[in-house]
């Protein structure tokens, strides 16, 4: 009996890895089924390095460039706004509170990622924008800077959870050989700890990468919308998200214009894809330490 619950147990758990497996194929089968077709009426060089995207107007355009650009400015101001937050955040909770004030830091910041993105928009449209246009006397508060600042609050809880679980990781005996050298606490922190850790640190900033260059609901609703490279922090942007969103409900199905979203999607993956396999070698690396 025990031996038919553990090959039924094993079977169970094997057909639910390989309908994970063929989920994912067939994600990435649909996907590269209906975007490559365009690269057959544009050029993947026109495609991703011209700054024209006008798929609905004649002739029709599809340089990317602009939307790539979006993507990656934002995501950018998002990082140099989480990465001081959520590390500093992930040190104090494992290196200086004390263990009450831990168990209420923790979970109140991992809440933060429990709200839907929807909310976080509304936040950046009906508060933050009218407020960064009011201080800063801008045309519009939609723009690049709110947008990464909204995006940069959501990815705090990735990078400051597991930045702390690679910082509580760290053998107390590193700490106790650093103090007994004479190191001070923060000495301590900076020189030893965090350099051990290092690799848990890299793995949540690549992660929270991820997470911030696939958003869409955010982006959409603050980043501003428009289809041009942005010129300063304070411009509109368009991110590939906000445009696949944006604009796949005013498609034909197999048309150049479906197409091109597709090989958006397309791009967003591959991104994704190396972010998360430079992830996985991060840690792999950190367990054969």
């Amino acid at each position: 009996m025990k031996s038919f619950q553990e090959k039924t147990f094993r079977s169970l758990t094997y057909l639910a890895a390989l309908l994970t497996i063929a989920c994912m194929l067939g994600i990435i089968a649909g996907i590269f089924g209906e975007g490559m077709p365009l690269f057959r009426s544009v050029g993947i060089r026109e495609f991703l390095f011209t700054n024209s995207w006008y798929p609905t107007h004649t002739p029709r355009e599809f340089g990317a460039l602009a939307l790539i650009v979006g993507s990656l400015v934002v995501t950018l101001g998002a990082l140099i706004i989480a990465i001081p937050l959520g590390l500093g955040s992930a040190i104090f909770i494992s290196e200086i509170a004390g263990n009450r004030l831990r168990e209420i830091a923790k979970p109140v910041i991992e809440l933060l990622a429990g709200i839907p993105s929807v909310v976080y928009g509304l936040f950046g449209m009906a508060f933050l924008a009218p407020l960064l246009r009011e201080w800063l006397g801008l045309e519009t508060g939609l723009n690049v800077f709110t947008a990464s600042v909204i995006l940069g609050v959501m990815i705090v809880p990735i990078i400051c959870s597991m930045s702390e679980d690679a910082l509580s990781g760290i053998p107390r005996n590193i700490r106790e050989a650093s103090f007994a050298l004479g190191a001070t606490r923060i000495e301590t922190i900076f020189k030893a700890v965090i350099p051990a850790a290092k690799s848990g640190i890299i793995g949540s900033v690549l992660m929270g990468f991820g997470r911030a260059i696939g958003e869409t609901m955010v982006v959409l609703m603050v980043a501003g919308g428009a289809a041009s490279i942005p010129e300063s922090i304070f411009a509109p942007a368009r991110p590939m998200t906000s445009t696949i969103a944006a604009e796949m409900g005013e498609t034909v199905m197999g048309d150049l214009h479906y197409r091109s979203l597709f090989a958006l999607a397309i791009l967003l993956f591959l991104i994704t894809f190396v972010s998360n396999l430079v992830t996985e070698l991060v840690f792999l690396k950190k367990r054969d330490a």
